[in-house]
């Protein structure tokens, strides 16, 4: 496995380069792996694949504040992200993990990692809902696939000094909620981490055990997904 600590300016760019790095993966063989470490910016929705703009986001105050309503190629629910958000993305390949096929499985397999790395930190993270991982019976991790021929794309957060009045500021009430939510409010429900960017990282990396780190990244393609896709409204805003 690889590792790739790249921010990108541009907030449409850096969910481009994900899916990017999904189709290089590919391109290059069934057993190509990668770990991306990174954070937006600036405050940032991201809308599910499939979500619909007008039922999950509070659209108004979002433009008002000038913050960008992007979609993702990842299903899930809408998510605030920003600075105190952080973000990895993986690219694992199933003939190394053919246990990955199936989604729950992948689940399972990615947090329960994620989970157990946080432990030497004396954090303890519970699976919670589809995809979440919880602290204190808190959201603290929200998590998606894309699943692709050899390879699928799992991606998510990780909330440590994040301001949580965003989320309620931009975010409506999620259309599906697990269980454990038990009917709480955005506050009520979310919670930060009480780590370091530094930590989380060095978490990851040791969960993931990367052999070496890439430089390089898929620029022609990040570029002309983001220019097609992650920068049109007929994308971000089509349900």
């Amino acid at each position: 496995m690889q590792l790739l600590n790249r921010t990108l300016d541009d907030p449409g760019a850096n969910l481009a380069l994900d899916e990017a790095l999904l189709e290089e993966a590919e391109q290059q063989g069934p057993d190509v792996e990668l770990l991306r470490l990174w954070e937006f910016q600036q405050p940032v929705v991201v809308l599910g694949r499939s979500s619909r703009l007008t039922d999950e986001t509070h659209l108004d105050t979002c433009q008002q504040d000038r913050v960008a309503v992007l979609r993702r190629c990842s299903g899930g629910a809408a998510i605030v992200a920003g600075p105190g958000c952080f973000m990895y993305s993986l690219v694992l390949s199933y003939e190394r993990r053919p246990q990955l096929r199936m989604i729950d499985q992948a689940h399972q397999h990615v947090l329960g990692l994620v989970a157990q790395s946080l432990q030497s930190l004396d954090i303890k993270l519970t699976l919670a809902g589809t995809s979440d991982l919880a602290w204190n019976n808190k959201k603290c991790s929200g998590n998606s696939v894309r699943c692709k021929r050899t390879h699928l794309l799992y991606h998510g957060t990780l909330l440590y000094d994040f301001s949580l009045p965003l989320i309620s500021r931009y975010l409506a009430s999620p259309p599906r909620q697990p269980d454990y939510r038990e009917g709480r409010d955005h506050d009520g429900f979310l919670t930060n981490l009480p780590l370091s960017k530094e930590e989380l990282q060095a978490a990851l990396c040791q969960a993931w055990q990367p052999v070496s780190k890439q430089e390089s990244w898929p620029e022609e393609q990040t570029e002309k997904l983001l220019q097609n896709r992650y920068s049109q409204d007929s994308w971000n805003h089509r349900f």
